[in-house]
């Protein structure tokens, strides 16, 4: 559903002029290889995910709006609360609800992430898929993989630090701490798709990604997947 005036203004204030620059400024945010991320056009970030905070400061350091899976319960409600819960989550945030609830959420979540990124968004993907509680670089699941190959977007690997200490797993609050963002160059899977197909291509898409977000994290690697308990 299009965004309203009133939505598109209050989204552009937090962003440029209310959040944005302060957020930039608590979290002493620096950014390293922006010029891999294109200004416009279908875009996948696959990022590591050590807190809460990532969501926010992706979009910040990638200089354009970023989508993400979240919960359909953040963005709900009626009056003025929902109104700002849906400029907060939804427009600033740039999440995409899911309906947690709903069986078929898995499918689900890589039908909204392909229709998003089909229409010219960018789209964050965490491939740990959850955030990494004992604070290693975790096995890569084929999501990301699957959403290279059907949409043929370029993915970007993107590595933050220092979120980990704004919130640690389990916290509520934030504490003012450095944060690092690093982009590398979008991953070059043309060689992948010449040499495999359907499942293990997805696979090997994926650990290539993993490989380059590793790159550029001071995380000890693990090969397993990580505990979403």
């Amino acid at each position: 559903m299009p965004s309203s005036p009133a939505t598109r203004v209050g989204e552009w204030l937090l962003r440029r002029v209310l959040v944005g620059p302060p957020l930039r400024a608590y979290l002493r945010l620096t950014v390293e290889g922006r010029e891999h991320v294109p200004a416009t056009g279908p875009l996948i970030i696959a990022s590591n995910h050590r807190s809460f905070v990532d969501s926010m400061v992706i979009p910040l350091a990638a200089g354009r709006k970023v989508g993400f899976l979240g919960k359909a319960e953040y963005i709900e409600g009626d009056g003025l609360t929902g109104w700002a819960k849906r400029l907060w989550f939804g427009e600033f945030g740039g999440m995409i609800p899911v309906d947690r609830e709903d069986p078929r959420a898995a499918a689900r979540s890589l039908e909204l992430a392909e229709a998003h990124v089909l229409s010219g968004g960018a789209f964050g993907i965490y491939p740990e898929g959850t955030r990494s509680r004992d604070g290693r670089l975790h096995k890569g699941r084929t999501g990301v993989g699957r959403l290279v190959v059907s949409t043929e977007a370029p993915v970007v690997p993107c590595a933050v630090t220092g979120t980990e200490r704004v919130q640690p797993v389990g916290s509520k609050g934030w504490r003012p701490y450095r944060v690092t963002v690093r982009f590398g160059p979008p991953v070059d899977v043309a060689p992948l798709r010449r040499e495999h197909v359907k499942a293990r291509l997805h696979r090997v898409i994926t650990d290539a990604v993993m490989d380059e977000v590793a790159a550029r994290t001071d995380q000890e690697r693990s090969s397993e997947y990580a505990d979403r308990g």
